[in-house]
């Protein structure tokens, strides 16, 4: 015989439904029509569920949660399964940057080792000049003056920190 038979489910729903009843009756005189039969209804709902069979199925939903709940504490299996699903949440945590970092590493080394070392230095003119050569990918890379023929300046007025900064901006075409 389980619990569940042990209990006297009728004395038990007609009791609460009664007391309800009796609760919602008080309610009513006090608060009005509208919060009464409210009352009314919720007091009923224990009597219902005893009738339609709903407090064994409930019970039976417990017993079950319940079992589920007492395995899980206390297996070393499922503590091991959460532990190996940390340890695969880790992992995915960690790889997406990772991967991030290959990714760009991949598409800036896409030209090494394509194509002839010349294509990749820029051209001389006669007159000391960079010419325009095509790069890898088919476009035209900007002509730039050495830095010596820059501005007037000479190779010892290198203490400007902008320029340098300009140096890479005219090299990608910024001005």
């Amino acid at each position: 015989m389980s619990t569940y038979d042990k209990i006297a489910w009728l004395p038990l729903c007609g009791g609460l439904t009664g007391l309800g009843l009796v609760l919602s009756y008080l309610v009513m005189r006090r608060r009005g029509l509208g919060a009464g039969l409210r009352g009314a209804a919720f007091s009923l709902l224990p009597l219902a569920a005893y009738l339609t069979g709903a407090i064994e199925m409930f019970w039976k939903m417990g017993a079950a949660i319940g079992d589920f709940a007492k395995g899980f504490a206390f297996s070393i299996q499922v503590w091991s399964g959460i532990a190996v699903t940390g340890v695969a949440v880790l992992l995915f945590l960690v790889s997406g940057p990772l991967r991030r970092r290959s990714v760009r590493r991949s598409k800036g080394q896409q030209g090494v080792g394509s194509g002839d070392a010349a294509a990749k230095r820029p051209a001389v003119t006669g007159a000391g000049q960079l010419a325009t050569r095509p790069s890898a990918a088919g476009a035209t890379a900007p002509a730039t003056a050495p830095v010596k023929a820059r501005k007037g300046k000479s190779a010892g007025d290198d203490d400007d920190d902008l320029g340098d900064v300009e140096d890479i901006l005219r090299r990608h075409g910024i001005s």
